[in-house]
């Protein structure tokens, strides 16, 4: 692994693992959205500390930390912004919504109707927001973190599927080992006990650009892009699948790939590392047939599936 990376997961490993305990393969999945420049749907029960991560790894980096809760009443205005009348001036000036952040969280974001969930497609792929024909940048490390909770019907709204094809990765959360949840119990226990606030690691902003440019360099062979091009052939002719992985899906997988190269310090990306990021790229850009709903079939299920059919390029 090379030293930038290397210094860079360490930090967020342990600046992280003193305020969430048992996250480790979040810290890893937000550390490859990170440095691909994507976004991240942490999918699981409530009251796992997924509030907690989010804000910690702001507070880490340096950066402005916002959090929208979804609602059925929330307007897509909540999020980017308004204009507002001033009177002294004679005209309109914008008041940025929460969306300017460096790390937006999104809470139960299907619980957000889907005008409102509509409202963060242009933020998330091209980080900016247009108001009023006029285009405002987002922060350059600008992250969104949504959460929901898959067994939560009732007022909700599902993710449609350009909207869950704009996370690069979905990580599902369980809940904690018994022995990570004692340290959780010991930690926060106290009645007066509070969150206390992470301190900013001023070398972190640097060394995710230098990371950046370090994640690009591992070598892609034609046969690796083949790989990647038979898996998404394979999931859109799949009998128990209406809907396989698009060619943005693809490309998540090729670049989390490449940054999961990267960091065992490789020189090339390999088919390893290709299995390493599929259960975070994939299963929530596939859209299971009616039949395959009826018999329990999974998308993780079929995306394994699909990893055993498609041969693997040596």
């Amino acid at each position: 692994m090379s030293s930038t990376l290397q210094t860079l997961e360490h930090r967020l490993q342990d600046g992280l693992g003193r305020h969430v305990v048992g996250l480790k393969h979040v810290v890893r999945a937000a550390l490859i959205a990170l440095l691909a420049r994507g976004h991240i749907l942490l999918q699981g029960p409530p009251g796992l500390g997924k509030t907690l991560l989010s804000r910690t790894l702001a507070e880490l980096l340096g950066g402005e930390f916002k959090r929208v809760q979804g609602t059925s009443d929330l307007m897509p205005s909540d999020i980017t912004g308004v204009q507002v009348f001033d009177a002294a001036n004679g005209s309109f000036v914008f008041h940025p919504g929460p969306i300017f952040a460096d790390v937006l969280l999104v809470d139960e974001i299907n619980r957000a109707g889907p005008k409102t969930q509509s409202a963060l497609l242009e933020a998330m792929e091209e980080r900016y927001v247009t108001i009023d024909r006029r285009r405002y940048p987002l922060p350059p490390n600008f992250l969104v973190i949504a959460t929901q909770n898959p067994h939560e019907f009732e007022g909700t709204y599902p993710l449609p599927e350009s909207q869950l094809d704009r996370f690069m990765l979905r990580v599902d959360m369980s809940y904690p080992s018994r022995e990570d949840e004692r340290e959780i119990l010991t930690q926060y226990g106290s009645i007066g006990r509070e969150a206390v606030p992470a301190a900013a690691d001023a070398r972190l902003e640097e060394l995710v650009v230098a990371a950046r440019s370090e994640a690009d360099t591992p070598h892609v062979a034609t046969e690796l892009m083949d790989y990647v091009l038979d898996i998404a052939k394979a999931s859109r002719e799949h009998p128990q699948l209406s809907l396989g992985l698009s060619t943005r899906g693809a490309l998540a997988l090729l670049r989390a790939a490449r940054v999961s190269a990267a960091l065992r310090g490789a020189d090339f990306a390999a088919p390893d590392d290709v299995k390493e990021v599929v259960a975070l790229v994939m299963p929530h850009r596939l859209v299971l047939a009616p039949e395959a709903l009826l018999e329990g079939v999974t998308q993780h299920m079929v995306t394994r599936r699909l990893l055993e059919q498609v041969p693997v390029p040596r």
